[in-house]
């Protein structure tokens, strides 16, 4: 994969355009514009009198945005100061408007050339180094064109045309006469030729709404806003649903839907709305296997690298043990009855598939020839299980008391099976081999164990571990083995095939430090909670709060930056909606709209100050909060039912 940490990355999937810091389209790389998986452009290179601009800047300015600013030196300048500007704006769908400015004393000729070029070449090619050869350009309206073969087709348009095109070189020309305080704009517009109908707008009810936050620590808006663009830049439309969109999972390599990590971000960005939630349940309700056999219930998924001690688990079975547990909370956040009523024969069947997937010894193995048992599956299961219960009874169906025995008897099995002894105090084992053997490495996964999920009257429900192996985990989760100062490692320091840059083998993994955080939060260590609530807002700053999905799991220096993964998807579904997740943490919200209350557990210690969130919802109604420096929450708005619960 060639690496992507210092690339800028426009998008609005299914468009992305991907560009250095200096804004020039090279073709080296992954360089260039796609749309749903194609570069169209590889190329785009500007020379003015002659020369390439030097550039000076280059950043985001948006999930879809990026603004570059270089400067050209002419005959006509006295000293060293350039007297030519030239901001460069380029967008995920490969708009490109390229304004030059003069401060020179006297007008200016300039020639203008761009060099263009593509080879429409799949992203996956272009990835593996094998993208192919440019393609001949042919000239085309006002710029050129390129052709792959019948469908596929790319063509470039600019205003003002230019006064010569070479399509042999991929050239297009311009003579711009620039009085003294004067700018002149060139635009180019990428597009597949015949274009594709636009897709349909994702504003109004199915967009994430606006929410700002204000307080003590001013990094907190820049990160919720960052995080609010670029959720909506990987919103899909699912082909033959359009009115329902999903998160993909993230930018380069994963712009398409992947259940497990599409569901957990559409919980954690629950404060805002419930309509992402239940547009993604009904997504993946419709994947469902519903044919007879044991897979009847689960949802479909790709096999995810479990790191250098366990076989690949299956991100399907992760998927189908989140969505009872996503519906249930959803639920609770607002969702109205006649979606729970839609959605829930599809959570029925995903129970069922747990019940008929749980071995004898009453815990759930992993697919596959291995047939492990993973600890964080164990988690999962025991969530799905009892918010599963919950909305059972809550819907009048079967089976809720069976749930909640099933789950007593695995947190019984669960205490006695997996956690390990030892004189430091203990540990939970990461998984038990078929034979029964524990296998002892510690990653960030455990915060999975700490993730009980919300249930009635603003409670959590229990979780696998009692409060003397809760206290023990809390204390390793903010050690120094596993917190990087950064973040938690997803493997330890110590641990054998410890790796700060393997994705599960050391790097920080974002989503599992602030699932850690919201745990401890609600568990009560709250010191541990703050370590890593600062620790992932520093790295947000460091990222300019474009949270990347993973970075490298190198320990803090009093004069340090995080180290960046050079493969890491950025954005991210689950990084993005982490920062989400961390306000809600913050503020301590738990509503149960069935019940019309809601509860604030705001961290006590107030460790940003204070806080005001607005534009989030509860019970389908604006709900705003404040958190003072003494730690106390306020409700601000709410809906006119809902009452402050204990």
């Amino acid at each position: 994969m060639p690496p992507v940490h210092n690339t800028l990355i426009c998008v609005a999937l299914p468009s992305l355009a991907m560009s250095p810091w200096h804004g020039q389209l090279t073709g080296q790389g992954l360089e260039g514009v796609y749309r749903s998986g194609r570069r169209l452009l590889s190329r785009c290179q500007l020379r003015v009198a002659g020369r390439e601009p030097a550039a000076v800047q280059g950043g985001m300015v948006g999930a879809d945005r990026a603004r570059f600013i270089s400067v050209v030196r002419t005959p006509a300048d006295a000293g060293p100061d350039p007297g030519i500007c030239v901001e460069r704006s380029r967008d995920a769908h490969g708009t490109d408007r390229i304004t030059l400015r003069s401060s020179a004393g006297r007008s200016l000729r300039l020639p203008v050339e761009i060099a263009l070029g593509t080879d429409l070449a799949v992203l996956g090619a272009v990835a593996a180094g094998c993208p192919g050869p440019e393609l001949p350009a042919s000239v085309h309206d006002s710029g050129l064109r390129w052709s792959a073969g019948p469908g596929v087709n790319a063509a470039v348009t600019v205003d003002p045309p230019p006064k010569d095109a070479l399509a042999s070189a991929g050239l297009l020309r311009w003579e711009l006469e620039l009085p003294p305080g004067t700018s002149r704009t060139i635009e180019l517009r990428v597009r597949a030729a015949p274009p594709a109908p636009p897709p349909p707008s994702s504003s109004g009810s199915h967009s994430l709404p606006e929410a700002r936050v204000e307080g003590d620590d001013p990094r907190l808006q820049p990160l919720l806003a960052t995080s609010l663009g670029d959720l909506r830049a990987l919103l899909l439309r699912e082909p033959g649903h359009p009115t329902d969109l999903s998160l993909a999972a993230g930018v380069p390599w994963r712009c398409g839907q992947a259940p497990a990590e599409a569901l957990w971000a559409a919980r954690m960005a629950l404060p805002l709305s419930t309509r992402l939630a239940s547009a993604t349940l009904r997504t993946f309700a419709r994947a469902q296997f519903i044919g007879r056999g044991p897979d009847f219930g689960r949802i479909p998924g790709p096999l995810r690298d479990a790191g250098p001690h366990l076989p690949p688990s299956c991100s399907g079975v992760e998927a189908t043990l989140a969505f009872p547990a996503v519906l249930a909370e959803a639920w609770r956040w607002g969702m109205p009855e006649r979606e729970l009523a839609e959605l829930l024969p599809a959570a029925e069947r995903c129970l069922h598939w747990l019940r008929r997937a749980v071995g004898d010894g009453g815990l759930l193995c992993e697919s596959g020839p291995s047939r492990v048992q993973r600890a964080e599956t164990q988690a999962h299961a025991h969530r799905a299980a009892l918010l599963g219960a919950g909305l059972l009874k809550a819907c009048g169906r079967p089976g809720a008391d069976r749930w909640r025995e099933w789950a007593n008897a695995l947190r019984d099995r669960f205490r006695e099976a997996f956690w390990i002894d030892d004189r430091a105090g203990g540990r939970p084992a990461a998984a038990l081999t078929p034979d029964g053997r524990r296998v002892p490495y510690l990653g960030s996964g455990a915060a999975h164990l700490l993730d009980t999920g919300l249930i009635d009257g603003g409670r959590f429900a229990t979780g696998l571990l009692d409060k003397v192996q809760t206290e023990q985990l809390a204390r390793l989760l903010g050690s120094p083995a596993l917190d990087s100062g950064w973040g938690l490692r997803s493997l330890g320091v110590k641990e054998p095939g410890h790796n700060p840059f393997g994705h599960r083998a050391g790097a920080v993994r974002v989503h599992e430090t602030v699932v850690a955080v919201a745990g401890l939060a609600v568990a009560g260590y709250e010191k541990e909670a703050v370590a890593l609530l600062r620790g992932v807002l520093d790295a947000a700053e460091a990222f300019a709060y474009r949270l990347p999905e993973m970075y490298a799991g190198e320990q803090r220096t009093a004069d340090g930056v995080p180290v960046p993964h050079p493969a890491a998807c950025r954005p991210a579904a689950v990084a993005a909606a982490a920062g989400i997740q961390l306000l809600a943490t913050l503020a301590g919200i738990r509503p149960d709209a069935p019940a019309h209350t809601v509860s604030l557990h705001p961290l006590r210690c107030a460790p940003l100050g204070a806080v005001q969130i607005s534009g989030l919802c509860v019970a389908g109604a604006p709900f705003a909060v404040r958190v003072s420096r003494l730690g106390l929450g306020m409700v601000e708005q709410a809906a006119d039912s809902l009452q402050l619960g204990v």
